[in-house]
């Protein structure tokens, strides 16, 4: 079966203090899903859990996420996240010492598969 995308989203999440690559990541999904209904299943014959969710998030240090800590972000369809390299970090003030501003970019793809 061929896939076809349906809807894109975009957000961005952000750990103002910790460096939590995951936190950043959860708010970033939490960015581009929290403004979405998604309600055209029944038009085209499908449920939401018919729907592939492929999500990438981007951070300085992708290997620092919890990937299934973020598809659960994601109520409904067949999750996927992948992190990959990218997003910023802000390096904080001298006088905070070692408190840099991590950012995640986070891209929410949903699918279907065509029949």
């Amino acid at each position: 079966m061929t896939r076809v995308r349906c809807i894109t989203e975009m957000g961005m999440g952000v750990d103002v203090h910790g460096r939590d690559a995951t936190k950043a990541a959860k708010r970033a999904v939490s960015d581009a899903i929290r403004h979405s209904s998604l309600g055209f299943f029944r038009m085209i014959g499908k449920t939401a859990n018919d729907m592939f969710v492929d999500v990438t998030i981007a951070v300085p240090n992708p290997e620092a996420v919890d990937k299934e800590a973020v598809a659960k972000e994601l109520p409904y369809g067949t999750v996927t996240v992948n992190a990959v390299k990218g997003g910023l970090e802000i390096p904080s003030a001298t006088e905070q010492a070692n408190d840099p501003i991590l950012i995640a970019n986070a891209a929410v793809i949903v699918s279907f598969d065509k029949e």
